[in-house]
């Protein structure tokens, strides 16, 4: 397992993290997992056996249930050697002030947080959405403060547009506040949308990547195939996949599959491994959120890692998932010396 810095600090990740969604199963959750506390020890025993230091939540999972297991979880394992991230803003509880980033919403889903996981203090704490209710300002300056008050130490967002997140680091920079150092995107082979805007981003104001759902929600788990029926059971047939259906067209994923199958066969590794592999040899990516609803699951995608594909391979993989640029990508693209990095990354 290798370790990378998350964005512009001097936090090391590891380049899988482990992402709890499957935590509890309830409450609208049901599609995505139903582990409970006797599997989430051991699953995050293989996790820290293999390396990864890195753990991934966030309140809305199972209605903070997720949270819960995850602290029950880690009993016993030393705080200061994980990374704990999660996250607010979507709707949580009732009340006119169940949603959003206000101050007071920040404050008492922080504080609900720490109780839940049972631990002194959050590592990454992010804003889930932007909320283009609250002011910018008064979302920042309730980080802040919290990071001030050692609740939590760093700060990152996720889901936003490029101006959002652009905004936000500007009034950070103004008035001397903590930034966000990170990222937590939608990337995988099936949809590039991040490389057009947030990857060069990211790469100017240096703002680490944290892939969600780097397997297109399971659909480059190997079970979705050219040469295989289509899955009428499991997360995706389910309703479990936070990505969307219409977001992936069946021809363009069986055109990446193709590929990804015949690489797999070349590298004697499985169809996630390539997928997954491919993501941590792109730009800005600090690391990669992982799921498993079972062992079997989690240590396929634990081989990811430790080896890398080469620059043919990785080629193929590109030019089998590259889509038609949106304006004013293409336009940029026809000049190349005035617009290096939309070239570069895509």
């Amino acid at each position: 397992m290798e370790y990378r810095l998350l964005g512009n600090s001097g936090l090391y990740v590891s380049e899988l993290c482990f992402g709890t969604g499957t935590f509890g199963g309830v409450h609208g959750f049901e599609a995505w997992g139903s582990t409970q506390v006797a599997d989430a020890k051991r699953i995050i025993d293989i996790c820290i056996e293999a390396g990864i230091n890195f753990f991934d939540t966030a309140d809305i999972y199972s209605q903070g249930v997720s949270e819960e297991i995850l602290g029950k979880a880690i009993e016993g394992k030393k705080r200061e050697d994980l990374i704990i991230s999660t996250k607010s803003t979507f709707p949580f509880g009732e009340g006119a002030n169940n949603q959003g980033s206000s101050r007071h919403r920040i404050i008492q889903q922080v504080e609900g947080s720490l109780q839940r996981m049972n631990t002194d203090y959050i590592d990454v704490y992010h804003m889930h959405g932007f909320d283009a209710v609250t002011p910018v300002e008064e979302t920042l300056r309730a980080l802040d403060d919290l990071i001030e008050a050692g609740k939590i130490r760093y700060i990152a967002c996720s889901n936003f547009s490029g101006w959002h997140l652009m905004k936000s680091l500007s009034i950070s920079e103004k008035y001397g506040w903590n930034k966000y150092i990170a990222h937590q995107v939608y990337y995988a082979l099936t949809n590039r949308d991040y490389e057009w805007e947030l990857m060069p981003l990211a790469e100017d104001q240096k703002v680490g990547a944290i892939v969600w759902s780097p397997l297109a929600g399971g659909r480059l788990g190997g079970k979705f195939s050219r040469s295989k029926e289509w899955p009428t059971s499991g997360r995706v047939a389910e309703g479990g996949s936070p990505v969307h259906e219409d977001s992936i067209e069946r021809e363009n994923l069986y055109r990446i599959t193709d590929v990804l199958e015949a690489i797999a066969a070349e590298t004697e590794k499985t169809v996630p491994q390539v997928a997954l592999n491919w993501l941590l040899q792109r730009p800005t990516v600090s690391t990669l959120i992982i799921g498993a609803r079972n062992e079997e699951q989690l240590k396929d995608n634990l081989g990811a890692t430790g080896w890398k594909l080469n620059e043919e391979q990785m080629q193929r993989l590109n030019e089998a998932s590259k889509t038609k640029a949106p304006y004013p990508y293409w336009h940029q693209t026809e000049r190349p010396k005035i617009n290096p990095a939309v070239n570069i990354f895509i």
